[in-house]
């Protein structure tokens, strides 16, 4: 009895020693190599500014052929520094990727041995289960030695108890180490993607800029009749389309306006920064709505089973509609490989947890469920019913109110901020990688506001 405690207390100890208990640290040289990334991270960043700070300056000034030269070769200055950020951002994330995996090994390891010694501990303490206590007192000399060996039997289950708990708590560790691994794959999946784009859009407009100076030869008149003529009529944005995100299709320019209209004066944001963003969204591909809740990619729901799945379901009650059958977006797939989740849902394309903020929806107990004193959208719009995120009214309204606790105010940089934490959080909006779409949306804000002076005859 006693060399069979000890032999536990042995094994228990040496599977203990065999632990690593850190996790590894990088060389100094690597340490060297990242710090030198990010300072040229930094220096882009500030060389961003300066160039934004002469951007915005500019656009005060009066619409002329100078100003507009100077504006394009702005933003292809821009464009070229957000490409090197870009380049080096994934860099650093394909570190922060390959870390994580080196991580998630060392648990899976961890989390192996744990089993084994769960199972020799059971498998042990099963066999002393087997020991009457007639057979138990008879085995020792004397009362000490068994009070002894009943000690460190004890002391086994209490082993076996702690072990337990370690499992599960490297069970959760690596599931965080996963889902951490897989944001970072989906933040370096888009940032490749925006940075096709952004090289296309650099080559555009040095395009641009040629064909300007081809057609005017550098004459301020013959620029401002190249202007008017690229002017829309009335009768070209009437029937105009503004295609809606979540698979929603295309609807009439001017109804977009209305909707956008509508939310703008129930929140106080601008109603072309509405549409700028959601225009702006809907060009990365976003407006894709194919999947349903239950719909299954690479092994794994499309719908994160914790953060949103419950809250959608309380949406489909609320609402009445039939969860299993109501498309939401899809997770992305890039080279055969998911990344991220799915479930967005309608023309803002807000994920139910981000939906519950502005749509009424409260954890009560560990139950999601509907506070109408809590639906924001509802009581600015005087609605009767809960807000809908597969309402366009209400998405376009959802989308305004996102913006203007984003910063939103109607200035040029203002609106430009709350731009970038709409797409990349309060923490990303600095980041000089992001900084493209910010310029993106502030662009398409200018054009759209002219679009609605012009249909609105002024």
């Amino acid at each position: 009895m006693r060399r069979l405690v000890r032999a536990n207390l042995v094994l228990i100890l040496a599977v203990t020693l065999a632990w690593p208990a850190t996790l590894p640290v990088h060389a100094e040289t690597e340490a060297e190599r990242r710090e030198r990334i990010e300072k040229q991270l930094q220096q882009i960043e500030m060389q961003m500014i300066q160039s934004q700070r002469q951007l915005e300056a500019k656009q005060t000034e009066r619409q002329s052929l100078e100003r507009d030269l100077n504006i394009l070769d702005s933003q292809i200055e821009n464009a070229a520094l957000g490409v090197r950020a870009r380049e080096l951002a994934i860099q650093q994330l394909t570190e922060q990727i390959e870390d994580k995996e080196v991580t998630i090994s060392i648990l899976n390891d961890r989390l192996e041995k744990q089993r084994r010694s769960i199972a020799d501990l059971v498998r042990k303490t099963h066999e002393v289960d087997e020991f009457s206590m007639i057979e138990i007192l008879l085995s020792n000399q004397n009362l000490s030695e068994f009070f002894t060996d009943f000690e460190s039997f004890r002391s086994i289950n209490n082993s076996l108890a702690d072990s337990l708990q370690a499992l599960g708590q490297i069970k959760l560790d690596t599931e965080f180490q996963k889902e951490s691994l897989e944001d970072r794959q989906l933040t370096e999946a888009e940032l490749k993607t925006r940075q096709e784009e952004e090289k296309a859009a650099i080559e555009a407009r040095e395009r641009e800029k040629e064909q300007i100076l081809q057609v005017t030869k550098g004459e301020e008149e013959s620029y401002q009749q190249l202007l008017a003529s690229q002017q829309k009529t009335v009768a070209e944005l009437r029937a105009q389309l503004f295609e809606l995100l979540g698979g929603g299709g295309a609807i009439p320019f001017p109804q977009a306006v209305d909707l956008a209209t509508t939310a703008g004066n129930a929140v106080g944001v601008e109603p072309a920064l509405i549409l700028a963003i959601l225009e702006q969204e809907s060009a990365y591909g976003s407006n894709i709505g194919s999947c349903t809740m239950g719909d299954v990619r690479s092994g794994r729901d499309i719908m994160h089973p914790t953060r949103d799945k419950p809250v959608f379901l309380a949406i489909a009650e609320t609402l009445g509609f039939n969860a299993a059958t109501q498309t939401v977006s899809c997770p992305l797939i890039q080279n055969g490989s998911r990344i991220g989740w799915g479930g967005a849902m309608g023309a803002s394309q807000f994920i139910p947890s981000t939906w519950a903020i502005y749509g009424g929806y409260v954890n009560s107990g560990g139950t999601w469920v509907y506070e109408r004193g809590r639906d924001a959208i509802r009581s600015l719009l005087g609605k009767s019913t809960p807000a809908n995120p597969f309402n366009n009214q209400d998405a376009f309204t959802a989308t305004a109110l996102l913006l203007r606790d984003n910063g939103a105010d109607g200035s040029y940089g203002g609106d430009r901020l709350a731009a970038l934490r709409y797409y990349a959080g309060w923490g990303g909006a600095s980041r000089p990688e992001n900084q493209f779409y910010g310029n993106q949306v502030a662009e398409r804000k200018e054009r759209l506001k002219r679009e609605i002076r012009t249909l609105q005859g002024g």
